[in-house]
């Protein structure tokens, strides 16, 4: 057993205001199976650039450890599979790799086969078994599941709860629920580290933004009684006081000592009144400081005069000489929410971009709704360079609403003026989505939207589709997700 203790760290980027860290401290164990959580840009990945010592930060860093990062950077990706475990590892013990292989259902095979040509999934699965053999050192895993269908990452999940200890960024709630037994949060201006999965953080979560608002608002109430409470008190001193040089009563002059007292008296409640009244003010300055906000997000579906938007009959596709989709037929209707499942490699996005006319070697029928407006997120973020109000123009949208939407996905104004280029994924992603939801359309097609997006804004995303009922064909991977929307599933 070791800890890894984090004291006073504190760390900025060139160039921006406010700093990713400042002053923080925790710890956690080595053996802990950890989920390190947080909203996109809060600094997960930044995290992990700190403790493999590729930034420069002022603190402490203690460890006993060697960390080490999923995923590794791979300068030649046209090698084996092999030949990039002895250069990952160092170690000529090939049957470790073929152990770890077999623990994730994975064909021996593979890695005799160049590695840039396997799948996104039985790269991040070859990877992970390579990096696993190292039995000495601690890994550092950032956000495996993206390249993996649900069998895949239910696979991984078991996989990873079966080993001793890591550090994990992931925002599938499933997959951190299979694995993980301790949660460190990263939150607006704290940390928490507690015990337990995904479900029970935020449930804690839950219960303790509502303690905070219950408290916050009696506190508001108290804040107001009080300040009147003070001011009438003022009122009635003042007035006393003046009674001291006022006229005679029945022939009897004031009693400016009686009076005096009283004075103070009254002072002195209002003076207590005001210290409670500051206390008050003091304790609701501490609440709410890391409440994350689900503001409802916008998105406008249209209406279209037909019911049925979309028909397809006995479609099928080839890359080559490989079948990617074999006789494939169903309609979408308005109001529809439709999933395309399938593994890694069944041909869901092809059948995205088959629809969307992108691809176009296909066999078989597909009827459109004349006039028919979509709204489209691909998977690749990699067009996304540059000033970002230059990409809200070019799709020619509404850029107050866009940025509006940005702004309820947790998106700081900051970045509005940054290059697109220095977004990390996930905000690269809220854009694609921002610009989705700004775009009026009789059907949404989304591919794998929630890639790197993290768990509070995946929670909004669900709420509005909930609430708007628009008609979305998508390709995802969540399950959770997949399973509270859709009311309709397309097996492939």
């Amino acid at each position: 057993m070791s800890v890894i203790k984090i004291e006073n760290l504190t760390f900025s980027y060139y160039g921006y205001v406010k700093p990713v860290f400042e002053n923080i401290s925790f710890s956690f164990d080595t053996n802990w199976k950890t989920g390190l959580i947080g909203r996109n840009g809060v600094g997960k990945s930044t995290l992990f650039k700190l403790l493999l010592n590729q930034e420069v930060y002022q603190g402490k860093i203690s460890k006993s450890v060697d960390f080490i990062k999923f995923p590794p950077n791979i300068i030649d990706t046209s090698k084996l599979g092999i030949e990039l475990y002895k250069e990952l590892v160092s170690d000529e013990e090939e049957w470790k790799l073929f152990r770890e292989l077999n623990l994730l259902s994975v064909d021996d095979n593979l890695v005799y086969r160049e590695f840039e040509k396997l799948s996104k999934g039985e790269q991040t699965k070859i990877l992970l078994a390579t990096l696993f053999t190292k039995e000495a050192g601690f890994l550092l895993i950032d956000e495996p599941t993206n390249h993996l269908d649900m069998d895949g990452r239910k696979i991984v999940s078991e996989y990873l709860k079966s080993k001793k200890g890591f550090l994990l960024i992931s925002h599938d709630r499933d997959f951190l629920d299979g694995c993980i037994n301790h949660v460190i949060s990263i939150n607006r201006n704290s940390i928490d580290v507690q015990s337990g999965n995904f479900t029970s953080w935020y449930e804690n979560k839950v219960l303790k933004d509502q303690f905070e608002i219950n408290q916050n608002e009696k506190l508001k109430k108290d804040i107001k009684r009080l300040k009147e409470s003070a001011r009438q008190s003022q009122i009635w001193s003042d007035k006393i006081e003046n009674t001291k040089n006022g006229v005679k009563v029945s022939g009897v002059k004031p009693d400016k000592g009686h009076i005096g007292h009283q004075s103070a008296k009254m002072m002195k409640k209002s003076k207590n009144l005001e210290n409670r009244q500051n206390k008050a003010i003091e304790k609701k300055q501490n609440l709410l400081k890391d409440i994350d906000t689900k503001e409802s997000l916008l998105l406008h579906s249209l209406q279209h005069h037909k019911d049925t938007l979309i028909a397809v009959n006995n479609l099928s596709s080839y890359y080559g000489e490989k079948q990617v989709l074999n006789t494939v037929s169903f309609e979408i209707k308005q109001g529809d929410i439709v999933a395309i499942y399938g593994c890694n490699g069944s041909g869901k996005s092809t059948l995205i971009k088959i629809l969307l006319g992108l691809h176009r070697e296909y066999i078989g029928e597909i009827k459109s709704a004349s006039n028919l407006k979509i709204s489209y997120i691909p998977q690749d973020t990699s067009d996304l360079t540059r000033s970002l109000n230059e990409y809200i123009r070019k799709q020619n949208i509404d850029e107050t609403l866009c940025k509006t939407i940005l702004r309820k996905l947790d998106f700081s104004r900051e970045l509005f003026e940054v290059d697109m280029k220095n977004y990390s994924d996930g905000q690269k992603k809220k854009v694609l989505i921002a610009v989705s939801l700004s775009k009026p359309a009789h059907l949404f097609v989304w591919d794998e939207p929630l890639n790197y997006i993290d768990v509070i804004s995946r929670i909004q995303i669900e709420e509005i589709i909930k609430e708007a009922k628009p008609t979305l064909i998508f390709v995802e991977h969540d399950k959770r997700f997949v399973e509270d929307i859709a009311n309709k599933v397309i097996q492939l």
